[in-house]
Parts: C-alpha cells; structure tokens; sequence
C-alpha cells in the first residue's frame, strides 16, 4: 500500500509533467494520473471524474493532489476532492522538479509528501547568472 498521486491541472499541462517524469524515471514508485480541467469546464460536472481518478491512484494511504495554480479551477476542484473522505493532501505551483522529487520519495507517507513537494518547487526554482 502506498500514497497516490493525481495531477489536477489545467489542459495539457498535467499529461506532460507525467510523460517527462516516465521518461526520466522510466517506472514512477507511485501511482499517478493526471487529470486534466479544459479551460471551460463546470466543476460540479467534473467533480464526479477527478473523484474517479482519485480512487485509481488511491494504494490505500490517501492521495497526495498536486495543482497547477492556487485558485484556479483544478485547484478548487482539488478542494473538493478533499472533503469527500479519502485522505488527501494539497500542494499547489506543480512543476517538474515538484514531482520528481516525490516519486525519489515514495516511501514516505501522507503527511510528510507536502513538505517534500513544496521543497521540490522551491529548489528546482535557480537563477542561472551564467
């Protein structure tokens, strides 16, 4: 058993996070999926599908939920997907460096996944003065 992790992005951005890290990883140590919000989309009409997407990556210790941009639609659908009783987590700004770190982190838990994503932002974020 162990923690997913479903991408809740805007259209397009999440499947290529997801193809990059494969390729990078070749096998990711977790359970991922994106699932991708069109920029037209009604939440309450894709609440339903996230919620599906969720319990697919769920291995049985909740769901680490990664978002493009805080208040924007994927990230208020990730909202409510966390009130509906699987454990999740939020974290939001996804990038790549964001999920890569993760997946080089899969064998820790729910809880402590936030703290590792956000790290992962902010130190794959470098000014190159070169």
């Amino acid at each position: 058993m162990s923690v997913g992790i479903l991408l809740v992005t805007h259209e397009g951005f999440g499947s290529a996070l997801l193809a990059v890290a494969t390729r990078l990883l070749r096998n990711l140590p977790l359970s991922c999926e994106a699932f991708e919000v069109p920029f037209d989309g009604d939440p309450d009409a894709l609440l339903p599908q996230a919620s599906a997407a969720m319990r697919r990556v769920d291995g049985g210790h909740g769901v680490l939920v990664l978002t493009d941009l805080y208040g924007a639609t994927p990230a208020n659908i990730a909202a409510r997907l966390a009130r509906i009783g699987t454990p999740v987590r939020r974290v939001s700004a996804l990038s790549l460096p964001m999920l890569l770190r993760v997946m080089n982190y899969a064998e820790l838990d729910l809880d402590d996944l936030p703290a590792v994503a956000a790290a992962g932002a902010r130190n794959g974020a470098i000014i190159d003065d070169a």
